[in-house]
């Protein structure tokens, strides 16, 4: 019956070591109220508490733009997050365009007039670009 109460409400983390980090024997500590562990527990589902940063809502439009600058990386025409540099992968690029139009094709009838005219597009950009770096 506890687990259905806090079911959705994230967690609380007790430390349950009878030692404490210097080695000596903890106190005995009073158990907390029900207030202090909803508090616990919602600060713990917080990303700003757990040195996360906030991200935007995930939508299927940010998932594509997502394989959008990665496909632009891949093209060269933006630097890699993890070295800075710019570098071409041609076969990657051609891989992550090839994953969008997948997409397309099994979304197709799914997908609000936005969402099919931002998938078009960008398909259009990437395969121009695509293009253009292979000759």
């Amino acid at each position: 019956m506890a687990d259905e109460e806090t079911e959705g409400k994230g967690f609380v983390i007790k430390d349950r070591r009878r030692f404490a980090e210097e080695g000596e024997g903890k106190e005995k500590a009073r158990p907390e109220t029900k207030g202090e562990q909803a508090d616990t527990r919602a600060q713990a589902t917080r990303p700003e508490a757990a040195g996360e940063a906030l991200l935007p809502e995930i939508t299927f439009a940010t998932f594509i733009f997502s394989l959008n600058t990665s496909a632009l990386v891949h093209l060269g025409d933006y630097p890699d997050p993890a070295t800075g540099k710019s570098e071409m992968d041609l076969p990657l690029a051609k891989q992550t365009i090839d994953l969008i139009a997948l997409l397309e094709e099994k979304t197709r009838g799914n997908l609000t007039k936005d969402e099919e005219n931002l998938v078009r597009h960008i398909l259009y950009d990437l395969r121009l670009r695509y293009v253009q770096k292979a000759r």
